[in-house]
């Protein structure tokens, strides 16, 4: 036991007094909040300074659509149904101007929008929309521009657009203009909120957002970790470090050392950055409110039960147990990084196999496909969370899930140990798969 604390110990402080490591702990918190804060900042900026404005409406309609358009395109979206916080970004953005109209008739077009193209090609002119009989009848429209590729300024365009012709096809039923205008520019604000055993369990799309982060985080760990543990293996190996190390302490010691030790400096990090999260979460307001953003929509985050926090530890310490030793089996079998970059891709395609199934599971995780797909011991680790934070899960296939992942990390541990002890030692062309099982029956 004292031989295992101490290469635990030489593991963990090994790597936690890496400069890398406390780079990415403190600084790696502060890079996601970024890119989760930076792309709403940006896009925000963006359409206070958008060009959509900046473009020519061909009205050959003969209806006055034309009209109607430029109405929705110069006024400010309805916010009397938006959270609060929403509708006050919303009502900060300044005031589109109005596009240019011009009515012709639709002989007239081909050339109109012929001379509007050498505009747009001699940058006199960011666009232009073509509507017609065709945009009556059948809601076909034409957007010509520099800015085409802008899927912010095109949906804008097309939403204003929808709203002119519904409300003109709702006034040609004999309804009166008011009642038109408040029916097409009527908009539906839905929360949805969590109900679990206890009660009401916190907002839905909270909860979502903590199964996705949930399952990225323990994915990335396992990854980052499992492969540090193969390099590990892989540097003693080859600088015949190894050799020294067996000499005092048995390779079943060893290897249980490693994986405990980086696996402890992996539990630290998760620890760190989920405190950093949860004050980044508590202090949302501040921070977008000093970036010009407006208040953040009001969303309660999800209650967490003590039992799903024991689920969450134990199933990042089984799958980072299974995968490690499968990686450090890796390591020990191969003599050269390259052939290490080859011999564990099996490894990682297991852990692939998990991410494929991250957008399905989360869109329905009370599905069948949720269900088979976290049952499976190798993508269980990381699915499962994900479920767990996102909808409620019995006590009993909980259970049932710890239990077979916990089976599969014993297999996985017991195989790769066998590996471990004869593959430390041997040099040479990496093992077949006949060896290998050799070396698994004879070790």
């Amino acid at each position: 036991m004292a031989k295992l604390f101490a290469v635990v110990k030489r593991e963990y402080l090994e790597r936690v007094r890496s400069p890398w490591f406390l780079i990415v702990t403190l600084f790696g918190p502060l890079f996601f909040a970024t890119i989760m804060v930076l792309p709403g900042y940006l896009s925000i900026r963006g359409m206070r300074n958008s060009g959509v404005s900046q473009f020519t409406v061909l009205d050959a309609t003969g209806t006055g659509l034309g009209e109607r358009l430029a109405d929705r395109i110069a006024s400010r979206p309805n916010t009397d149904s938006l959270p609060p916080a929403l509708a006050e970004t919303v009502n900060a953005m300044p005031v589109v101007p109005r596009p240019v109209i011009e009515v012709l008739t639709a002989d007239a077009l081909a050339a109109r929008e012929a001379q509007l193209v050498t505009e747009v090609q001699e940058k006199r002119l960011v666009g232009f929309l073509v509507i017609d009989s065709a945009t009556v009848d059948k809601g076909e429209a034409r957007y010509a521009g520099r800015n085409a590729g802008s899927v912010g300024e095109t949906e804008r365009i097309e939403s204003a657009l929808r709203s002119a012709l519904l409300s003109m096809r709702i006034e040609a039923a004999g309804i009166s203009a008011t009642t038109a205008e408040s029916l097409t520019r009527l908009r539906i604000s839905l929360s949805a909120d969590r109900i679990t055993d206890r009660g009401k369990g916190g907002s839905g799309l909270a909860s979502a957002f903590l199964g996705g982060g949930v399952a990225m985080l323990l994915y990335f760990s396992i990854v980052f970790y499992g492969q540090a543990i193969l390099r590990g293996v892989l540097e003693e190996k080859t600088t015949r470090v190894a050799e020294v190390i067996v000499s005092s302490v048995s390779p079943d010691t060893l290897l249980a050392g490693k994986v405990l030790g980086v696996g402890a400096v992996g539990l630290t990090q998760q620890l760190v950055w989920l405190s950093s999260g949860v004050f980044f979460w508590t202090q949302r307001g501040a921070l977008f409110k000093m970036l010009g953003m407006g208040a953040p929509p009001p969303m309660a985050f999800p209650t967490v039960s003590p039992t799903v926090l024991v689920a969450l530890v134990l199933f990042f310490l089984l799958g980072y147990t299974l995968y490690a030793s499968l990686f450090a089996a890796v390591g020990a079998m191969v003599g050269s990084q390259e052939e290490a970059n080859q011999a564990s891709q099996p490894v990682i395609m297991l852990l692939v196999f998990s991410i494929i199934f991250l957008q399905p599971v989360l869109l329905n995780p009370t599905g069948r496909l949720a269900q088979i797909v976290s049952w499976v011991p190798f993508s269980a680790p990381i699915i499962m969370p994900m479920r767990m934070t996102a909808t409620e899960i019995g006590i009993g296939e909980l259970a049932a899930v710890l239990a077979g992942v916990l089976a599969m990390c014993f297999a996985c541990v017991w195989m790769a140990a066998r590996i471990y002890r004869i593959g430390l030692l041997m040099y040479g062309k990496r093992p077949s798969m006949a060896e290998l099982m050799r070396w698994i029956r004879q070790s």
